[in-house]
């Protein structure tokens, strides 16, 4: 155990967010966000993650978007819905953007790094929205990502969302799959136990790393 362990400490300064999004197809350039949810996370004096704040927004389809049909029946959402009360890319980025660089200061962390499952994806969507909305302040590292599907991949066997939680006892409701907060809900669980499995093995803090904190704890 590491007391007072800081978040700072764990990913060489960078601050994990959980992020999930639902788009109308595959290219970031052509096709549209229409969800996107982010969670943020906190660690605990023993070291130990866990999900902290949550953001969500449906999001209006960018001009001249393209809205592939296979992809709005994949994932259920009806862009012209005037139910879902959705805001332009620009004001959900900037509201996440801004929950996550508080997020940086608080933790002393340097940089964000988005956590997602199948993570190139999400990750060039956010990119590529960030550009069209003219945002200069991205707090998010430009190519560096933790992607829970080869996470889930090493340390459960399976790369699938609902099966890797299924495999990690991890309760999984397929009805709501495809939603963005859902997603992001279970992807910062998922992660959580991933990280946190791994230190109840005996693989964090490292041997090295340990013995420095011990004698950092020990001088007067």
């Amino acid at each position: 155990m590491v007391p007072n362990a800081k978040l700072c400490e764990r990913f060489r300064g960078f601050y994990p967010v959980v992020i999930d999004i639902e788009t109308s197809g595959f290219d970031p350039n052509q096709n549209a966000i229409l969800e996107i949810a982010a969670i943020t996370l906190k660690m605990d004096e023993e070291g130990f993650l866990a999900p902290d704040e949550t953001l969500q927004f449906n999001v209006k389809p960018f001009e001249n978007a393209i809205l592939e049909p296979t992809a709005l029946a994949f994932n259920g959402i009806d862009p012209d819905n005037p139910l879902r009360d959705a805001v332009d890319e620009k004001i959900a980025l900037e509201a996440i953007f801004k929950l996550v660089r508080n997020g940086i200061k608080a933790n002393d962390c340097t940089r964000a790094v988005i956590v997602a499952h199948n993570a190139h994806f999400d990750h060039s969507f956010l990119m590529a929205a960030s550009e069209r909305a003219g945002i200069k302040r991205n707090p998010f590292h430009p190519f560096a990502t933790f992607d829970t599907a080869s996470l889930s991949g090493l340390v459960f066997g399976q790369t699938v969302l609902a099966k890797a939680c299924e495999a990690a006892e991890m309760p999984f409701d397929h009805k709501q799959a495809h939603s963005a907060l859902y997603d992001t809900e279970k992807t910062a669980i998922l992660f959580c136990e991933i990280v946190n499995r791994f230190k109840r093995l005996g693989g964090w803090p490292l041997p090295h790393n340990e013995q420095q904190a011990k004698a950092d704890t020990e001088q007067p």
